[in-house]
């Protein structure tokens, strides 16, 4: 039951800090995020596959005197490139605020992830002193993994490491 308690827990406060980066958007970001919605959606087609239609059809079909855009359609193409503009420029504001969110949250797992590796190094250390105490030895090929992995881990020599190792497309 404690399990379930934490995941409960853990739950409420991702909800909850979800909620907070919510409440931090501005109108703009509110109305960009909306847009981007819709654009992203098959209603969002479907009306487009519908005006495009029922405009080829009618500068095709009615009178003469009622075609405005005779074909090639300039004006539609217009239309659609001003829409197109638009469009971009909305979804890729989201795409900014979506990028800070998830940058936020990169930095709350890494902070988290420094803590374990700190608990984790003062668990082992305590662990190796009870079994010193104890008299209960190492098994074989144990013990230098097991005092290298009590000793600090630097992140900064980690960082430099990947950054020298990792072939540079895959940075």
């Amino acid at each position: 039951m404690a399990d379930t308690n934490a995941a409960a827990e853990n739950i409420r406060a991702i909800v909850e800090l979800e909620r907070r980066a919510a409440r931090q958007l501005t109108p703009s970001e509110r109305l960009s995020h909306r847009i981007s919605q819709f654009v992203g959606s098959l209603p969002f087609v479907l009306v487009h596959i519908f005006w495009f239609v029922g405009w080829a059809v009618w500068n095709a079909l009615a009178p003469q005197n009622l075609r405005f855009d005779p074909y090639p359609y300039g004006l539609l193409t217009f239309i659609v490139s001003m829409e197109g503009v638009l469009v971009s420029t909305f979804v890729l504001i989201t795409q900014n605020q979506m990028s800070r969110h998830s940058d936020t949250r990169d930095h709350l797992d890494l902070q988290v992830d420094l803590l374990s590796e700190q608990e984790m190094t003062i668990m082992l250390r305590m662990l190796r002193r009870i079994s010193e105490h104890l008299g209960v030895p190492p098994e074989r090929g144990e013990a230098e993994r097991a005092q290298r992995l009590t000793e600090d881990t630097n992140v900064f020599d980690l960082m430099q490491t990947l950054h020298t190792e990792l072939p540079d497309h895959e940075r």
